[in-house]
């Protein structure tokens, strides 16, 4: 081989190593997350905490009324928002009393603490579940009998409720699931729905309050969205009219017709629709799973802060030491940091750069992380991430930190889950 030949060969190997080898990512915490790092050490923070700005959630109810714009009724779903404090924020910023609730216990206390709620189910719960309702039921001011919509999707579990109605000598309302594309459950087909209206006529005290049909496969799967939305409408009109000529004159005043979620809910901008009410709750904080076109004018209202407890300025690895080559190559590890916690589902949001350090392993006691030299995390500072979702995290860290332009102005307890 010539001289010449191995001379480019080399050239077009060193530019190629050097436009795989990463750039410096690293950066210090924006102007806002500098100012919530502030009102957290002046308000004595000190362990992992779940931050919501409040009028950064104010801002997003306005966003969504916007696209409403009262063309349908708004239903809160609370498993994004399980906080009663926030629900009640929530619900008086949207001017709504409509909640969506799918866990036993976050109904008692809704009933207890927000007796002015109209709930509807938002899955088909164990018969037992129901019972353990009423056995903790003990709010004089919220009457389930008005006020509560179970939702039930077979002809077993109609029989189920129906028996429970019987025993207990109470009417209970019930809302049918059907389904419009998601085939999670719910009536599929006309005889499928046939069977479920046959079966709720043999129990007299459970009362047809409505349907729920969920589908947020629509922006998920691949095609055309408006195209999958109007399959899901075409199905969802198929079972309001069988519905309809079912009850005839008994067809409900209020009747409920939900549909509708965060990642859809502006599909239903323009156009006419057999639903009545839309449902969301995880657009008023904006997880990263909720991050897309159609919620592109909501933004995130909700963050994980983690105290760092370790900083070196150097890459640490356990047995034969690979840090200085590996800071070599990648100038995102030249530190190191531990957080009090971690392994939450979320992502890294401030400072910009940082990285799981995926040599140590996952940890939820100390998740370490490795950084660029720009970065000037110290013990005692900062880490924030943006949640994943809303509904299972905002639960593991106890009283929410409330945000509002510089200041941390209060705590909210998260719902309990507790039975009764």
């Amino acid at each position: 081989m010539k001289r010449r030949t191995l001379l480019i060969g080399g050239l077009l190997g060193a530019t190629g190593a050097a436009l795989l080898k990463p750039r410096d990512r690293g950066t210090n915490h924006s102007p806002y997350f500098e100012s919530v790092s502030r009102a957290l050490r002046s308000a004595a923070y000190a362990r992992p905490t779940l931050v919501v700005d409040r009028s950064l959630l104010r801002q997003n109810v306005q966003t969504l009324r916007s696209h409403i714009a009262g063309r349908f009724d708004y239903r809160i779903v609370a498993k994004s928002l399980p906080s009663l404090a926030m629900l009640k924020e929530t619900m008086n910023a949207a001017d709504s009393n409509r909640l969506m609730l799918f866990h036993q216990p976050f109904i008692n206390q809704v009933a207890r603490e927000l007796p002015s709620a109209d709930i509807l189910l938002g899955k088909p719960l164990p018969v037992q579940a129901a019972a353990q309702f009423y056995d903790a039921h003990d709010s004089a001011a919220f009457s389930p009998q008005r006020q509560l919509q179970w939702l039930v999707d077979t002809p077993r579990r109609i029989a189920e409720y129906g028996a429970l109605a019987d025993q207990r000598a109470i009417d209970m309302r019930v809302s049918l699931e059907i389904d419009i594309g998601l085939h999670r459950g719910g009536a599929r087909t006309a005889s499928e729905f046939q069977q479920m209206l046959d079966e709720l006529a043999r129990w007299p005290r459970l009362q047809f309050a409505g349907l729920m049909g969920y589908e947020p496969h629509i922006v998920k799967v691949p095609g055309d969205k408006i195209s999958y939305r109007d399959e899901a409408m075409q199905a969802y009109a198929g079972f309001t009219a069988a519905a309809r000529s079912h009850f005839g004159q008994d067809w409900p005043a209020d009747v409920t017709l939900n549909s509708g979620g965060s990642g859809t809910y502006q599909l239903y901008d323009a156009g006419d629709f057999p639903m009545n009410e839309l449902a969301s709750g995880s657009c008023l904080v904006q997880p990263t799973d909720f991050d897309g076109a159609t919620l592109a004018d909501h933004v995130p209202a909700a963050f994980i802060a983690a105290p760092v407890l370790k900083a070196a300025d150097e890459l640490r690895t356990a047995g034969f030491n690979t840090g200085p080559l590996q800071t070599w190559w990648d100038p995102n590890k030249a530190r190191t940091f531990f957080l009090y916690g971690g392994y939450w589902k979320a992502q890294t949001v401030s400072p910009q750069g940082l990285k799981t350090n995926l040599f140590l392993g996952r940890s939820t006691n100390q998740e370490g992380m490795t950084g660029s030299r720009k970065i000037n995390l110290e013990p005692g500072d900062w880490v924030f991430l943006r949640p994943t979702q809303s509904e299972h995290v905002f639960l593991q860290f106890g009283d929410i930190a409330v945000y509002d332009r510089g200041e941390i102005v209060d705590r909210w307890p998260v719902m309990s889950q507790s039975v009764g």
